[in-house]
């Protein structure tokens, strides 16, 4: 019978979760080689093989998924021992886990250093993804996501900043064919058509008076996120639907112009959210202070 420790279990776990040996490496402090050949060890004492890997990929084969099915609610428990234990500490410690957008990481980048600089002994893994997961089924404490897309099951602490979806184009293809007045013009015009992360085509939304529209502009180009559609915007080639924040130097600097001003309403804009039904960690519970503060400043 194989002899487990729990830091092995615990390396199953994040090769798991992860699906890769590089990104479950950076959260356990171990270099991918040592992490591959500690899988590789664990795999000969049991006599199955845990996972299917290749260059590219890891994937959990069905003995893999099996086994780990049923260490996971037992690495759970001892990991809410630990922080029974780390919450009579004065100083938080250990692992924060956050899942968030790629927009939504760079703009709380600077919240995590400030945190990490304020804790030095907390460790953040920052994962980004376009796609929405379950936080609780990957293993993660919190997201980071719009306030609109946060699951109604979860608490909801906002940044307090709010976003806007604009309409930009250049100034050389205003000139030559004009300025949409409202969204009914934008069928006339050639627009850059964003897809999102989940291969889906951005939509894109106005509001005005409680009036509320959405439509799939027409386009020739359609382009593979709304930063790429901002740089073509910049070339000429349309009217774009990108973010204000992106978009504000540009039409600082007038290389940019923004359109259909009174249809693009700001928005609320990010959250940080948890599990309503599970009892924040120490780490989660001083990060939540410090996102809270950073928000008032």
């Amino acid at each position: 019978m194989a002899d487990l420790a729990l830091t092995e279990l615990t390396a199953l776990g994040a090769v798991a979760a992860h699906r890769s040996f590089r990104a479950a490496a950076a959260e356990l402090g171990l270099s991918p080689s040592s992490l591959s050949h500690m899988v590789a060890s664990i795999e000969r004492r049991l006599g199955v093989r845990l996972f299917n890997r290749t260059t590219r990929s890891v994937a959990v084969t069905e003995a893999g998924e099996q086994f780990l099915a049923r260490i996971q609610p037992a690495l759970r428990e001892i990991a809410e021992a630990v922080e029974t234990v780390n919450r009579f500490r004065n100083t938080p410690a250990g692992l924060l886990r956050l899942n968030s957008s790629e927009g939504g990481s760079a703009r709380i980048l600077p919240i995590v250093l400030d945190f990490m600089a304020a804790y030095p002994e907390m460790r953040v893994d920052l994962v980004s993804e376009g796609r929405m997961i379950d936080i609780v089924a990957a293993g993660f404490d919190a997201g980071i996501r719009l306030a609109e897309a946060v699951p109604q099951d979860m608490v909801s602490v906002p940044l307090g900043i709010d976003e806007a979806m604009i309409v930009v184009g250049a100034p050389s293809y205003l000139a030559a064919r004009g300025t949409p007045q409202a969204p009914a013009d934008l069928f006339g015009h050639d627009c850059i058509r964003a897809r999102l992360p989940s291969g889906a085509i951005l939509r894109w939304e106005f509001e005005r008076q409680g009036e509320e529209i959405r439509i799939d502009p027409p386009g020739r180009l359609t382009i593979g996120s709304p930063e790429l559609s901002q740089q073509a915007a910049l070339a000429g080639a349309g009217l774009a639907f990108v973010s204000g924040r992106t978009a504000a130097a540009e039409i600082e600097s007038g290389r940019l112009r923004q359109v259909l001003q009174d249809w693009t309403p700001p928005f609320p804009g990010l959250s940080l959210y948890y599990p309503r039904q599970r009892l924040p960690s120490a780490g989660l519970r001083a990060f939540i202070d410090h996102f809270q503060k950073a928000r008032r400043r």
